[in-house]
């Protein structure tokens, strides 16, 4: 395995080599392309959704002259409050600790592009990829997995939270941007694969997804489109990196650390062999874009591959296999997972995070108690939709409220409740 990787990264480097221009000494005329020259494929596969074969919206409406389904549901994802939301809302580190740090925001734009670059190769729908690879995170609590973790404790007598879950009732009820309905109406397949892009679900179903399933029932148990499943692994492509670049530059972890880590190990090994010592900007930058060719190129190999097993002859085929189609191979597949436990144990659970991280989960816990137990502290809107004090009903109110909010707002509403500032 170890040959596998170095013989990939010493390949993925040699094809990001620019020869030099005219004006360093080399012999290519200076504004030219140099090869090879990407093509994209000019059909859409026969597996691929087609927007024209969409099984519609649950609510009617005129269609957009200028714009595919997909183009208006990523469109609609992008202009939601949600949406903007994840600009202050924590992916590893507390939003507020530094500006160069990966947001929700950010790291769901990487996703887009990565999901985006991978449909386009595999002659898949773009933009379907694209509308989930921006949506898949509009669930998140504020302060990331700790939050998750805090606000499903607090509620776990009447259903727990689940982000998934709630991204679909944030884009099925909570958006309120329409007239005429709820929620943003996108098509059937952009909720299908928001629900469904890591894979088919088993009983029992998150309340939110209980509940709309029954009333327009997204097959659950089945698998999601090959847009849905890119988005999933364009998922782990772009935090594995960025993750890497956010980690070295706040100094949890060194090179020499990430030069004995899986897969990460040889990208280092290449750098320092071909460039030498760089200062950190340059060497993360050329080792996040090997690591990055290494893991994209491997889902198109390994991708390819199953689709030719499988002699797929339409999208619902897709919907009707196995297991998923749209994977790393089987060895990169162990690497990228030993790899994840190197970030877990550098990085995730390192004091810097952690203890802010602690602080967030109490945070959440008493203003959840708080809002519980007096409904009246909650903006009059919301207010108006609870029960009594502490019952169901009012946690659910409570528990939608915490879930939208930022990083910030959340501590602000802790000091306007508590009166009292925290620091995290």
């Amino acid at each position: 395995m170890a040959y596998f990787i170095e013989s990939y990264v010493v390949l993925a480097m040699a094809a990001a080599k620019a020869p030099k221009t005219l004006s360093e000494g080399g012999n290519r005329p200076l504004g030219r392309l140099s090869g090879p020259i990407f093509l994209p494929p000019p059909e859409r596969a026969a597996f691929a959704t087609d927007p024209r074969a969409s099984r519609g919206r649950l609510y009617p409406e005129s269609e957009s002259a200028t714009r595919t389904c997909y183009q208006r549901d990523r469109d609609r994802v992008i202009h939601s409050a949600a949406f903007r939301r994840l600009k202050h809302k924590t992916q590893v580190f507390v939003q507020h600790e530094g500006d160069y740090y990966r947001t929700r925001l950010t790291h769901s734009l990487e996703v887009a592009q990565i999901a985006r670059s991978v449909a386009r190769v595999l002659a898949l729908d773009e933009d379907l990829a694209e509308a989930l690879a921006l949506a898949h995170d509009l669930g998140h609590t504020p302060f990331g997995h700790a939050g998750e973790e805090a606000l499903n404790a607090a509620t776990i007598d009447f259903g727990g939270f689940d982000h998934n879950a709630h991204a679909l009732r944030l884009v099925t009820k909570l958006e309120h941007r329409y007239a005429d309905f709820d929620g943003l109406n996108l098509t059937w397949e952009t909720l299908e694969g928001l629900v469904k892009h890591n894979g088919p679900l088993n009983a029992p179903l998150a309340a939110p997804i209980a509940s709309f399933d029954k009333r327009w029932p997204l097959d659950v148990r089945q698998w999601s489109s090959l847009e849905a499943q890119v988005a999933a692994l364009s998922d782990d492509i772009a935090y594995v990196n960025h993750d890497i670049d956010d980690g070295l530059r706040a100094e949890l972890f060194t090179i020499d650390d990430l030069a004995g880590a899986p897969l990460a190990g040889a990208a280092v090994r290449g750098v320092r062999e071909r460039y030498g010592d760089l200062e950190l900007g340059r060497f993360i930058g050329e080792l996040v874009r090997t690591l990055m060719s290494v893991l994209v190129d491997d889902v198109l190999t390994e991708t390819r591959g199953r689709i030719a097993k499988a002699a797929l002859a339409s999208p619902q085929d897709v919907r009707l296999q196995k297991g998923a189609l749209a994977a790393f191979s089987p060895r990169v597949f162990e690497d990228v997972t030993a790899l994840k436990r190197f970030l877990f144990a550098h990085m995730y659970r390192h004091p810097r995070v952690m203890v802010p991280m602690g602080r967030a989960q109490a945070l959440v816990a008493e203003l959840f108690a708080a809002f519980s137990d007096d409904p009246k502290l909650l903006p009059p809107d919301w207010a108006a939709l609870c029960g009594s004090a502490g019952d169901a009903v009012t946690g659910g109110v409570v528990r939608d409220y915490i879930a939208g909010m930022t990083d910030r707002f959340a501590m602000l509403e802790y000091g306007r409740v508590f009166h009292t500032e925290i620091a995290l």
